[in-house]
């Protein structure tokens, strides 16, 4: 049977090579601070983040902080944020989300993982990305880039998203989860897409296990 997963000394390479590779990796959701990071990262599900970039200026303008969000009629908001996927939706749950954080935690956005998702509209990869970013802790929010392209390469072997975060906060050093995420993102985003991902270019085509697939 083929091998499944890359070896220790691989997923080093792997990743030593990614970074190399991508040295301006790193968040593309635009924000100024935790709370609008969180409000980016939950309209980010099923949309782009170029499409959250361009409806946050004026969202964030409308309604400057946690406590003018906590006050919004969500229909408002949707009419703001319509050119996203799932628009009403996202509105209802971000303008939920300021009201737990006022009537909770005084409009801060809580450095806690459970805390986080608790919150409305706040998922496990949401959670690990405000983790990560607003607050520095080494975390690994796998997407879709990231769960195709690290089950690809062989950096993991699951069959979904949260098995993917466990395999790879296995294989990855510690001091390197937030890296990796932002590397694996911008290959899966320049080279390793879903339909046809660009292996005659790649700088890992040698350490991929499943090349050309």
């Amino acid at each position: 049977m083929a091998k499944k997963k890359l070896t220790k000394a691989q997923v080093i390479e792997v990743l030593d090579r990614l970074r190399a590779a991508y040295p301006e990796a790193g968040c593309a959701l635009d924000h100024c601070d935790p709370y609008e990071l969180l409000v980016a990262v939950t309209l980010s599900a099923q949309t782009t983040d170029v499409s959250v970039n361009k409806v946050t200026p004026a969202l964030f303008t409308a309604y400057p902080d946690v406590f003018a969000m906590a006050e919004a009629d969500p229909a408002d908001v949707a009419e703001i944020i319509r050119t996203i996927g799932l628009y009403k939706t996202k509105s209802q749950r971000i303008v939920e989300q300021a009201q737990a954080l006022v009537e909770q935690y005084g409009g801060q956005v809580p450095d806690d993982q459970k805390k986080l998702q608790a919150l409305p509209g706040v998922g496990q990869k949401t959670a690990n990305v405000v983790m990560a970013e607003a607050f520095g802790h080494q975390r690994i929010a796998v997407d879709t880039h990231v769960f195709r392209v690290s089950n690809r390469i062989g950096l993991a072997d699951a069959g979904d998203v949260f098995k993917t975060e466990e395999q790879l906060k296995k294989a990855i050093p510690e001091d390197r989860w937030t890296e990796a995420h932002h590397t694996i993102i911008f290959h899966g985003r320049r080279c390793c897409s879903a339909r046809s991902p660009q292996c005659d270019t790649c700088p890992v085509v040698e350490i991929c296990l499943k090349r050309g697939v």
